[in-house]
C-alpha cells in the first residue's frame, strides 16, 4: 500500500469505528476487550492517545520507567474521558498523518484494524477487515520484533491466507491456512495458532 492509501484506509476506519462506538450501551463500555486486562473503554481510549506529542510520550514513559506496556496502560486508565469525549477525539483524527514517536507508517494501520477487533469481537460484533490494509498489516507484524514477534513466538509455521494473496513461513513449516484477518489477530497474539487438523480415518480394505 502507498502513504496516500494507508492514510485514507486509516481515516474510513477511524471513522467508522467512532460510528460504532457510538451505538454502544454503557456496559459494554465497559466489556473486557480481547487485549487482556483491557475493558473496551480503555482501548478506545488508547486509540485516541495515538496524537501523544512527544514531551506527553517521554513523561509517560518516565513515569513508567520505560516499561512499554505499563506505559500505554496507565495512560489509558488515568484517562476520564466520557464516550461522547473519545467518540469526538476519535473524529477529530481523521484527516491527520501524525503518529506516535518512534513508530513507522503503517503502525496506525495496524493500530486501528487490531483494536477495532479488540472491541468488536467480545461484543460479537462482526467487522471484517479490509483485505488489502489486512495483508499490509500482516506483512508488517511478521517482520516485527517488538511488541509483537511472530517469528520468534510461532516457529515451524507456514501461515497462508485464504482469502488473500498470503504466505510467509518456512517452507517446511506446519502449513496453517485461516482468513488475513485471522491471521493478523494471530501474529497480535489475540488468537492461537488453530491445532492441525485430525487425519481421516483409515479406509477398509
Amino acid at each position: 500500500m502507498d502513504t496516500d492509501t494507508i492514510w485514507r484506509t486509516v481515516d474510513e476506519q477511524r471513522a467508522q469505528l467512532a460510528d460504532l462506538l457510538d451505538t454502544l450501551r454503557p456496559d459494554q463500555w465497559s466489556t473486557p476487550s480481547l487485549c487482556a486486562g483491557w475493558t473496551v473503554r480503555e482501548v478506545a481510549i488508547h486509540i485516541t492517545q495515538a496524537h501523544a506529542g512527544l514531551g506527553e510520550f517521554v513523561r509517560a514513559a518516565l513515569k513508567s520507567g520505560f516499561r512499554f506496556n505499563a506505559m500505554v496502560r496507565r495512560a489509558a486508565q488515568d484517562d476520564t474521558a466520557d464516550p461522547a469525549a473519545i467518540t469526538t477525539r476519535l473524529r477529530a483524527m481523521v484527516g491527520s498523518r501524525k503518529r506516535p514517536p518512534m513508530t513507522k507508517e503503517l503502525d496506525p494501520l495496524m493500530d486501528i484494524l487490531i483494536h477495532t477487533q479488540d472491541i468488536c469481537v467480545p461484543l460479537a460484533i462482526d467487522r471484517p477487515m479490509p483485505t488489502d490494509a489486512a495483508v499490509a498489516v500482516a506483512q508488517h507484524l511478521w517482520h516485527m520484533k517488538f511488541p509483537f514477534a511472530p517469528q520468534r513466538d510461532l516457529p515451524g509455521y507456514r501461515f497462508v491466507a485464504t482469502d488473500a494473496d498470503f504466505a510467509v513461513g518456512p517452507s517446511w513449516g506446519a502449513v496453517r491456512e485461516a482468513p488475513i484477518g485471522d491471521i493478523v489477530m494471530m501474529f497480535a497474539r489475540r488468537r492461537d495458532v488453530p491445532a492441525a487438523e485430525p487425519e481421516g480415518e483409515p479406509e477398509d480394505e
